[in-house]
């Protein structure tokens, strides 16, 4: 595919679709490459975008009082954190396991990495939209018509609404 790609955005959640959205990225898509004279054109760079919900949202938290015995303002935020620091647990994970597959291509240089937190659609089209992306690339766990009727679909979301051309990528065994 093109070599003038500067920016390809590749949306990572940790399902085995977005790892292979990654590993087509990085074997499918070629980046611009440095100007050898000029430092005006920056060479292209994979930009692994990960979105985590937020702990309110994750868990329903919220509960107003909670049957634990003692003052439910200290279980809360402890419980609270408890999540959070799960969640981190999680993302940092996520991006390992994405970083070692960029290790094993070879293109650990090309690469930066980011967590935001929010509703996963909004925020990579955010992203897309504030990076200037030249592409977005996602995977695609593939619900069928059902499912992704009830559930909705974040790729199919982003396809629509993203500034930036949107590649979804099919991993092996996926049917529509």
């Amino acid at each position: 595919m093109t070599a003038n790609l500067g920016l390809v955005i590749v949306a990572v959640d940790g399902s085995e679709e977005s790892m292979y959205a990654l590993r087509w990225a990085i074997e499918n898509l070629k980046l611009r490459s440095p100007a050898p004279d000029s430092t005006e054109t920056p060479p292209g760079s994979f930009f692994i975008l990960h979105v985590q919900s937020p702990p309110t949202i994750a868990t329903g938290l919220n509960p107003g009082a909670i049957p634990f015995g003692g003052p439910s303002d200290l279980e809360v935020p402890a419980f609270t954190a408890a999540i959070e620091a799960h969640q981190r647990r999680i993302t940092e994970a996520v991006l390992e396991h994405a970083l070692d597959i960029c290790r094993q291509k070879n293109v650990e240089a090309n690469v930066k990495t980011q967590v935001v937190i929010g509703d996963p659609k909004e925020k990579i089209c955010e992203v897309a939209e504030k990076m200037h992306a030249d592409l977005l690339v996602m995977g695609c766990r593939a619900f069928g018509p059902i499912k992704r009727m009830f559930l909705g679909s974040v790729s199919n979301y982003c396809t629509n609404h993203a500034e930036c051309p949107v590649i979804i990528v099919k991993g092996k065994g996926a049917s529509s």
